[in-house]
């Protein structure tokens, strides 16, 4: 496609939505579109120089007449200035709240003066199934879905549980989620290993945001199942509100010496490539973008068969689904994929799955919607 200008909105931090972002901006930067990035810091992973990249900070005062900044208003302001300015082609919003509705405020700001500009949401998960859902939100969530010229969502689920609660006129293409290659492969870190496992112990992986819907006290009731029969170690990756809780059960279980509560890493790809298993066991998840940086390491899975994680892991192959909270069945799971006989298999199926979801598959799929979009755009200006 020719090379054009991208606005991405998107939340900044760790969290699935400003990863995805992040990386397809990068991404699309390598591929010789201009990408501009529109939010209130610096993206986490935004970590990498390159001519085609930019980044605009959404700066916002709080006056005493607020309670709370308006960061919406001021969003859309600086989205209506970069698109004037940088001559934008399309703006592309990750997370409907407030990326969405704030985009259409800045789209019929620039529309006054004579310039038209399409806008495409994406739709990440929480947006939708939590926080859209909420009766305070619902009916702005619907209308900025409906008003924006193109919208994906990163699962067949998510899409259909978007329809299912909300009023949607438009059209929903799904375009799933995708990982780096060059970044997610499995390094050889066996010193890491040997300092973990000494003993030649089993390493188990999970990470998150460590909130309610991820279920951290399932990662550590699996992990003292299986610790029971095989030599084993836990790492624990990222923070959050449940991690005080997982942290006096590991007390309670007596098995602190065994789990490593390591924090927010960076480069969470060196730890998987020396693991064994990756846990995930939400409740929810629109996607399961952890499980797939997982696989590319060739980390097999264990999950949960909720949302999107049976578009990602198979049965069987890649690793295996229990129902939300059965840790029995997750544990007997665990231990035929950690069963010497089996692991090799495993890890290659994990690999081979995840290629599939290789950035150089999913890129041009985007390009392709946004091609679309544009030109359905220019053809509804000109009617």
């Amino acid at each position: 496609m020719k090379k054009i200008k991208i606005g991405i909105v998107c939340y900044p931090t760790f969290g699935g939505s400003g990863v995805v972002a992040t990386e397809l901006g990068k991404a699309l930067a390598q591929e010789g579109h201009e990408v501009h990035f529109i939010t209130y810091s610096q993206p986490q992973r935004l970590d990498f120089l390159n001519e085609n990249l930019f980044y605009h900070e959404v700066n916002f005062r709080n006056y005493p007449l607020f309670e709370y900044p308006p960061y919406e208003l001021a969003l859309a302001s600086k989205m209506v200035s970069v698109v004037k300015n940088e001559k934008l082609d399309l703006l592309h919003v990750h997370y409907a709240i407030p990326h969405a509705s704030a985009a259409y405020m800045a789209k019929q700001i620039l529309r006054k003066q004579g310039i038209y500009i399409p806008v495409v949401t994406t739709l990440h998960g929480t947006d939708i199934t939590l926080v859209g859902k909420d009766s305070s939100y619902e009916p702005v969530v619907t209308f900025s879905i409906n008003e924006s010229e193109g919208v994906t969502a990163v699962s067949e689920d998510l899409k259909k549980e978007t329809l299912e609660h909300f009023d949607i006129t438009n059209d929903i293409r799904v375009i799933p989620n995708f990982i780096d290659l060059e970044k997610f492969k499995k390094q050889k870190k066996d010193h890491f290993k040997k300092a973990i496992c000494p003993n030649g112990e089993a390493l188990i992986v999970h990470t998150s945001n460590f909130r309610k819907v991820k279920r951290i006290p399932d990662v550590i009731s699996v992990f003292y199942n299986i610790h029971k029969v095989v030599p084993s170690k836990l790492l624990m990756i990222g923070d959050g509100p449940e991690r005080n809780e997982a942290e006096e059960k590991c007390r309670e279980l007596k098995i602190c010496d065994d789990v490593r509560f390591l924090g927010k890493l960076e480069a969470v790809e060196e730890v998987l490539s020396v693991a064994d298993l990756f846990l995930m066991p939400s409740e929810k998840e629109s996607f399961g973008l952890a499980a797939l940086e997982a696989m590319a390491c060739e980390v097999p899975v264990v999950s949960s068969n909720t949302g999107g994680i049976p578009e990602l892991n198979v049965q069987g192959v890649t690793g295996f689904m229990s129902n939300v909270g059965d840790v029995e069945d997750m544990t007997k799971n665990a231990l035929i994929i950690l069963d010497k006989n089996n692991l090799p298999t495993f890890k290659a199926n994990a690999l081979k799955r995840a290629q599939e979801f290789d950035i150089t598959n999913i890129l041009p799929q985007y390009e392709a919607y946004y091609e679309e979009v544009m030109a359905n755009s220019k053809a509804e200006v000109r009617s």
